[in-house]
């Protein structure tokens, strides 16, 4: 085992990806710490606790702490992590946008409070986390790029670091399957080799419909088609996104969602989405970070406008104090609010927000 590399705080969140990133750094020769953070989750019996942070998985970071032989500690971001994430999400859908909180808590809790918190509190010279995604350094500045494990892939997640963060950063992950990673959890002996990954938004709870309906002031209002024929009625215009299918609650369909009007609170619905708005050519962003740097532009690129979503060639230019998108093939329910992710190849160049 190799000595002396560094002291290294892992996030550590009770899953199998953070727990096994704690294993390989110690094995490394890393003086690792582990830190769990606690967060925001709403009141009440039916949401429960915030899934990536419930007192279940405090008890099983501390396990795997334990059979690592590391020192484990706990953080409240609780009152940030509202302000800047909980009321910032309710607020974007309050005004007919469609967040990404993921990618926001990246932004302003992981990697940055968190990142601060491991300087000074530990006098961390490394903070690691068990995000899917490959640091490089290339000549004079560090890259990002897709992991070995595409299924895993976190890069859309991260666009808004910056080359004063990575040289302090450490993704353990990137050349791993995810399998592979279960298979190292059991080796070590994790009781959490088998948890089941998280999917959905940590703070919801149950139901992103029902913490809507919840926390907004809705407003029931008309559906309506193209030839303004009323269908029937919505709940709040809030609960609905461009391209839904299921869940509009009228029959005859399917019906996609085309617009949402929030100035007559209409909902504008279609059953030929290809011939509606659904699919568009082009989109403006603003609030762009490049990792490294602002290109030259016009840039010829690969986009993504969600996670998962297949990257698109496009080329984008300067349009104000943002920028202008426009794709070779029309892209199917681009939606204000989400993030636009930019590569070349498998290298993530940054992202901004559609608006």
């Amino acid at each position: 085992m190799q000595k002396n590399k560094g002291k290294v705080v892992v996030a550590m969140s009770g899953g199998v990806d953070s727990s096994v990133v704690a294993a390989l750094l110690k094995k490394q020769g890393y003086d690792v710490t582990g830190v769990f953070m606690q967060f925001w989750f709403p009141a009440g019996e039916s949401y429960g606790e915030n899934r990536c942070c419930s007192l279940k998985s405090w008890h099983e970071a501390c396990e795997v702490a334990g059979i690592l032989e590391i020192p484990i500690h706990k953080v409240n971001f609780g009152r940030q992590f509202k302000k800047t994430i909980v009321d910032e999400f309710l607020n974007e859908y309050k005004y007919g946008h469609t967040p990404n909180p993921c990618i926001a808590c990246n932004k302003f809790i992981k990697f940055d409070l968190l990142f601060k918190y491991a300087k000074t509190v530990f006098d961390a010279d490394f903070l690691a986390t068990g995000h899917y995604v490959r640091l490089k350094k290339e000549k004079n500045s560090l890259n990002l790029s897709r992991p070995k494990d595409l299924q895993k892939d976190q890069t859309y997640f991260l666009y808004n670091l910056k080359q004063n963060q990575l040289k302090h950063l450490l993704f353990p992950l990137a050349e791993f399957k995810k399998e592979e990673i279960r298979k190292l959890a059991k080796k070590y002996k994790m009781p959490i080799h088998d948890k089941k990954d998280s999917q959905e938004i940590c703070f919801v709870g149950s139901s992103h419909y029902d913490f809507l309906k919840k926390y907004l002031k809705l407003k029931p209002g008309n559906i309506i088609d193209e030839n303004k024929k009323v269908l029937g009625s919505h709940n709040g215009l809030p609960l609905y996104t461009i391209g839904q299918r299921s869940g509009i609650g009228i029959s005859g369909g399917p019906w996609y969602v085309e617009k949402l009007d929030y100035n007559k609170n209409q909902l504008l619905v279609t059953k030929d989405q290809k011939k509606s708005d659904i699919f568009k050519k082009q989109l403006v962003c603003d609030k762009a970070n490049w990792i490294n740097g602002e290109p030259k532009f016009p840039l010829k690129c690969l986009a993504q406008i969600r996670y998962h979503s297949q990257p698109a060639s496009c080329r984008v230019t300067r349009k104000g104090i943002g920028y202008l998108v426009e794709f070779d093939k029309p892209q199917r329910a681009i939606t204000s609010g989400q993030s636009i992710v930019f590569y070349n190849k498998n290298i993530l160049l940054g992202g901004a927000i559609i608006r």
